[in-house]
């Protein structure tokens, strides 16, 4: 079966969910609204520059889920999804997955955001399977720490393999939709990679590779 690789963040939806969810907790006040506000922004635009400190970031935005219930953190997701995620979807990309779909592909989210933000996300655009961050969670209390490997630039191409041996997949005549050169490891492996409102980096990268660029804005 074919599969359509999407990463989510700035490709699928109109902003990056894991730096979202950082302001939504600072404007309710759950963290300390001034110095996780600025930390969050730096690491946003660490990631933006080709910079980010996965083991640093993760450290740093992991450390809300070890330090509430999970009862908590659910209802806090669930008013963040309706008010922060929603008004970021988009009806192209929403299309895109449809027409994907009705071809028979597999519908695949790969993201390096953690698995805690992006799993009802990619349960809205009712995609096949996501692979994101996977959060340590011991007797249904996240720990702060990570289970295995963050699927981040050269980690995607880890964890994508490593599931489609599990799966029994390929990449034959599989696409990936990505907005970010952070994702060219996996860009340039597929066979049909696309450029979704890239950024300057990858934009370039894609003419010069002669790539697809499209938008979904």
């Amino acid at each position: 079966m074919t599969l359509a690789i999407f990463d989510l963040d700035n490709t699928l939806i109109a902003g990056d969910s894991d730096h979202a969810w950082g302001q939504f907790l600072a404007d309710k006040g759950i963290v300390d609204e001034e110095e996780y506000r600025k930390a969050n922004d730096q690491f946003y635009q660490d990631y933006l520059n080709g910079q980010l400190d996965m083991t640093r970031y993760l450290e740093f935005s992991l450390a809300p889920l070890a330090a509430h219930p999970m009862k908590n953190l659910l209802q806090w997701r669930e008013d963040f999804i309706n008010e922060r995620i929603k008004p970021l979807m988009l009806d192209k990309a929403q299309k895109l997955v449809s027409f994907h779909k009705a071809q028979g592909h597999f519908i695949l989210i790969i993201t390096a955001t953690n698995r805690f933000v992006t799993e009802p996300i990619a349960e809205l655009l009712e995609v096949d399977h996501l692979i994101a961050t996977d959060p340590e969670i011991i007797d249904n209390k996240y720990t702060g720490a990570i289970s295995g490997i963050p699927s981040f630039k050269d980690g995607k191409v880890t964890r994508l393999s490593n599931w489609m041996k599990e799966q029994d997949h390929n990449l034959e005549g599989s696409y990936f939709y990505s907005d970010s050169h952070n994702d060219i490891p996996l860009l340039d492996i597929v066979e049909i990679p696309v450029a979704v409102d890239p950024d300057p980096t990858l934009e370039s990268h894609a003419k010069e590779n002669n790539w697809k660029i499209m938008s979904l804005r």
